[in-house]
């Protein structure tokens, strides 16, 4: 019997999560610079070299590489012969190693978990609970899979009982457009088929902790069945042009998974869920002899990648710029912002447009006249930073305010991540006003442009407060012009293999 010390299992959980917040898997950096190698388009180039450049940035810095820094999932394979020495339950243990992690203040993460989803959303402030799958099986070791996941990515996954007759590969050909670029592609699709509903979800999730390795199977001879849907789905979404950020070009996925479990004769159930440009997750063993340490990776093995259209863009005074400024901006166009900007996500959204709606005031020095506003949610600042990590999230989340915002306060523009849905983009074009898109997966990146920050109103929200940022040169494309053009529906389309 192997005895695992109740502190040694809550460390090494602890020590992953802290680990996978600050360093991709070196498979995943790898694939993503072989897409860089071979993009074509110029505006996926630079989306793919800002993430690259960021992955590197943070681990030599060992801060978040994104924002949303997930909601924990941990898989746990233990052994009939292996022994926690605890009298505390399984799930209580993974949440202290949670509530640790995020905690350090040498390298905060960002608490992201909402208690009661469906009424307060209140934040638990220490990330936890934690998702706990336990499995019992042969052997005297504790299996350890950790993996931390962030909301945008998790928000595209997709379920359907097909009937058994049906192709999984149409299904997954015809949904992969519809999740849009909120997921921020490049990543790894992974697919769960057979079960019931809840077992094809668990396996579509599992399989994206699996090694990258979809270019060992290109140019083999002995494929089995799933290798070959696995490949031939690679080639097929890639072929869809939705490329970088979704904006167009020739690398949408970097590996495809497919998990596969017997099922009920009359069903087929299928479960897809995608993994983002901020691929965290671990795998250790826990075998009763101590802590699992995390070393730091070789970095020389991190790619230097040329600095990128990004840093040859126009600067733009954003304290200054004007409607007939912004009128000029073409879809594409890259710019460098200065000045200062507010930001805002769902509740403060949510906040201000109720006030407006009950004829209350904004709160005092809260004004969007003229202004951008940028959808963030900052990790918190250490010692030294003006700002932590301070990715965009989903704008498409911000679409049902966008009439209201451009109306009512005079906003002129929006920064964020991802397509705009119809509604916004009309009131966008109704509005003269333009969405700029920032890369998800450049956190820590655009965080470096970030020269001030204070808070504006509703301190309460935490990160999801309004802040006023000073930013320097923030490398953003402008994803839709004053004319209600989209680089989210050109750009897939001009790269999109027939």
């Amino acid at each position: 019997m192997t005895i695992i010390a109740e502190q040694d299992f809550i460390k090494s959980i602890e020590n992953a999560l802290q680990h996978i917040a600050n360093y991709h898997p070196l498979d995943f950096v790898q694939a993503l610079k072989r897409a860089y190698d071979k993009e074509q388009s110029a505006i996926a180039k630079d989306a793919l070299a800002q993430i690259l450049e960021n992955s590197k940035m943070c681990a030599t810095d060992k801060r978040p590489i994104c924002q949303d820094t997930g909601i924990v999932t941990v898989f746990l394979k233990i052994g009939v012969d292996a022994k926690i020495d605890t009298t505390k339950e399984i799930d209580d243990l993974v949440n202290e190693a949670v509530r640790n992690a995020y905690g350090y203040k040498e390298n905060v993460l960002r608490k992201s978990v909402v208690a009661h989803p469906a009424t307060a959303r209140n934040n638990t402030k220490d990330n936890t609970p934690a998702i706990v799958y336990q499995q019992l099986v042969q052997g005297n070791t504790i299996d350890v899979k950790v993996a931390a996941k962030g909301g945008g990515s998790e928000n595209k996954a997709k379920f359907t009982v097909l009937n058994p007759s049906d192709s999984v590969l149409d299904w997954v050909i015809n949904t992969i457009p519809t999740l849009g670029a909120g997921w921020c592609p490049p990543g790894i699709i992974g697919i769960g088929i057979g079960g019931t509903p809840e077992k094809a979800m668990l396996m579509a999730k599992e399989s994206l902790l699996d090694p990258i390795d979809i270019d060992q199977l290109e140019g083999k001879s002995d494929l089995d069945e799933a290798e070959q849907m696995r490949l031939e789905l690679f080639d097929k979404i890639n072929q869809q042009g939705i490329g970088a950020q979704g904006l167009g070009g020739q690398t949408t996925v970097l590996d495809v998974k497919v998990k596969q479990f017997p099922t009920h004769a009359a069903s087929l159930p299928v479960a897809m869920i995608p993994n983002c440009a901020a691929t965290r997750h671990t795998h250790f063993e826990l075998d009763g002899s101590g802590v699992i340490e995390f070393p730091e990776p070789d970095l020389s093995q991190w790619p230097t990648i040329e600095s990128g259209d990004a840093e040859q863009g126009k600067p733009v005074n954003i304290n200054e710029v004007t409607k007939e400024e912004t009128a000029s901006w073409k879809v594409g166009d890259t710019l460098l912002l200065s000045g200062k900007i507010l930001t805002g996500r769902d509740a403060a959204h949510k906040r201000i447009v109720d006030l407006m709606q009950s004829g209350e005031a904004l709160p005092n020095g809260l004004s969007f006249e003229n202004r951008f506003i940028y959808y963030v949610g900052p990790v918190d600042p250490i010692e030294g930073e003006v700002v932590g990590p301070a990715g965009p999230t989903t704008s498409t989340r911000m679409d049902k305010f966008t009439e209201h915002m451009l109306a009512e306060t005079g906003l002129i523009g929006m920064i964020g991540k991802a397509e705009r849905g119809p509604v916004a983009i009309e009131s966008i074009k109704k509005h003269k006003a333009v969405y700029l898109s920032a890369v998800g997966g450049a956190a820590y990146l655009i965080a470096k442009s970030i020269v001030g920050s204070r808070v504006v109103a509703f301190e309460d929200l935490g990160m999801e407060a309004v802040y006023e940022f000073e930013i320097k040169d923030m490398p953003v494309t402008v994803a839709v012009d004053s004319q209600g053009n989209s680089i989210h529906e050109i750009g897939p389309k001009k790269w999109k293999v027939e």
